[in-house]
């Protein structure tokens, strides 16, 4: 979401409304700032560290800690291939590189266009489908490199 300078000054300020004199709020600040521009930008950091006089390196360090948090802009599609050991022995790394090599976004990146992020994972939990890659919601087993395009066909 783009907002001018003043309209994210304001959106954080209603964000921070209710924390102003509690502890405890920062997750829940990060996760509203996220949830309004689709990640953590470095200027609604900023306004959050001079309201509620939290250095911005302990803000940081909070939403650099959990991978919930994102400090940088999203593709509409976010795309998870498995990397798991069922995954893996399964020719996951194939497909991770077929998803490479079609959207040309790199790993843990978003393309240029904002089309796509893609986010090798650890393990998505569907082992007897494997290889396995979500995009948005939506679960894709038993891949083949082949059959990349056509999944990736649909969001485009």
């Amino acid at each position: 979401m783009n907002l001018s300078a003043e309209e994210m000054r304001k959106k954080v300020l209603e964000i921070l409304a209710p924390w102003r004199d509690r502890r405890g709020g920062l997750i829940p600040v990060l996760q509203a700032l996220q949830g309004l521009m689709g990640y953590v930008a470095e200027p609604a950091v900023r306004i959050v560290s001079e309201e509620l006089k939290i250095p911005m390196s302990e803000i940081y360090g909070v939403a650099t800690f959990y991978a919930q948090f994102h400090l940088t802009p999203r593709g509409r599609h976010v795309i998870r291939v498995c990397r798991g050991t069922a995954c893996h022995v399964r020719g996951s790394l194939k497909i991770l590189d077929a998803v490479k090599e079609q959207t040309g976004c790199a790993e843990n990146a978003t393309t240029e266009d904002l089309q796509f992020s893609l986010e090798p994972v650890a393990c998505l939990g569907a082992c007897g489908l494997a290889p396995v890659m979500l995009v948005d919601d939506q679960t894709f087993g038993r891949l083949t490199p082949d059959g990349v395009s056509a999944i990736l066909a649909q969001f485009v």
